[in-house]
């Protein structure tokens, strides 16, 4: 009986496609229980498959693909766009970016009349200012709002060029051929800030030498300040700025010590990749995946299978090593509702851009139809929408 009715509230929710899916584009996306898909579309230089699945009662992750114009000026650079924002603490963040950061992209790329590094940097400046804006703002009635953030993984198809910026532990993984082979390698173009990996860690104490404690050991997972395991993020900026780490911020926020630098960056890691004839497509992750398949695996799961249903397929196997690690059925594991579901994995955002190397290889001169698609996942009723996260929904990430 209770399944039944949960089935009738998720059919009452499911997002429209028309919420997602934008500027007359045929692509729309599908629910089916904390799962929500794209199959296949098309953008400027080649396929793509999304898929996201919900595991925090208020989906975290955000996710968008933007093909067409990348400036707000005629005639301007036309190309492809893919972000993945993985939020924790709550979703104001990652869906601050989701909403901020494509449009401060093409404001620049419209001011230089070119993309490049610097358009990017920029654009990911302007997001974490207007950011720090909202908490502003909102400190006196809304102070927990400090301590949400994001991880923010951009990829820019600009012509035969593939940007890729990154703050977090958010992952892009090419799949290259082997000419001699055939074989299909995993080539990690993203750069990570997660301080699990030693040489971020020696990062921190490098840029924070007076301070010993500045990455603690806690239950077994290194974490700046015990707190984030992340050393790079939008938000979070109850670890930026010395004013919005005091009361009413919870206790476990509050560090004992004034800080005077910011403990977090928010600089991106950017990365510039001219596209071969031999590099078949991109992954783009939250870590909720990459926790569960290595790159490799990603890669030959992609190549091995269909276009279409890719993205669906790796967070498939995802979940399957997830319920292979509590010795649980896959099929258990996806019978559990949001929110418990955080117990067993996190929120997963997996975006795959296949490239046509005729298309790439002119990809100077094309100028097809918009198309712009957002990741989605159970869509609360507005009135069950927290204006905040909760304690408890801070704790995680």
């Amino acid at each position: 009986m209770l399944s039944k009715l949960m089935d009738f509230l998720r059919a009452c929710w499911q997002p429209s496609s028309d919420h997602y899916v934008h500027s007359g584009s045929a692509v729309a996306g599908r629910q089916d229980g904390l799962l929500w898909y794209t199959d296949t579309g098309q953008h400027l230089v080649g396929d793509f498959s999304m898929a996201v699945v919900q595991a925090n009662n208020l989906l975290e992750d955000q996710s968008q693909l933007e093909s067409g114009p990348l400036s707000l000026l005629e005639p301007g650079p036309y190309g492809t766009f893919v972000g993945v924002y993985d939020g924790h603490g709550g979703p104001e963040t990652s869906r601050y970016i989701n909403d901020h950061l494509f449009q401060h992209l093409k404001r620049f790329t419209s001011e230089q009349q070119s993309m490049s590094v610097d358009v990017i940097r920029k654009a990911y400046q302007a997001t974490e200012e207007g950011f720090l804006s909202i908490v502003t703002k909102q400190w006196p009635i809304n102070p927990q709002i400090a301590a949400v953030g994001s991880c923010c993984l951009v990829g820019v198809i600009c012509g035969s060029t593939l940007y890729i910026a990154n703050l977090g532990d958010s992952r892009a993984v090419l799949g290259r051929v082997v000419k001699a082979t055939g074989e299909v390698l995993a080539i990690q173009l993203s750069s990570e800030h997660n301080v699990a990996i030693e040489s971020v860690r020696k990062e921190m104490h490098s840029l924070h030498p007076d301070d010993s404690r500045i990455v603690v050991l806690k239950h077994n997972v290194w974490r700046v300040k015990g707190l984030i395991q992340v050393s790079r993020s939008i938000g979070d900026i109850y670890l930026k700025k010395a004013e919005f780490n005091r009361e009413p911020l919870y206790v476990k926020f509050r560090l004992r010590d004034p800080f005077k630098m910011p403990i977090l960056s928010s600089e991106p890691s950017i990365s510039v990749h001219e596209l071969q004839p031999e590099d078949q497509f991109v992954i783009f992750a939250s870590d909720g995946m990459w926790e569960h398949l290595s790159n490799q695996d990603a890669v030959d799961i992609v190549q091995n299978h269909p276009r279409s249903g890719t993205a669906r397929r790796l967070v498939k196997a995802a979940l399957q090593e997830a319920a292979k690690k509590r010795e649980m059925r896959y099929s258990d594991l996806k019978k559990i509702d949001r929110g418990v579901r955080r117990h067993f994995h996190d929120d997963i955002t997996v975006i795959v851009l296949f490239l046509d190397s005729n298309l790439v290889s002119r990809a100077s001169s094309l100028r097809g139809p918009s198309l712009s698609v957002r990741g989605g996942g159970v869509n609360l009723h507005a009135k069950t929408l927290a204006p905040f996260a909760t304690p408890m929904e801070l704790s995680s990430g």
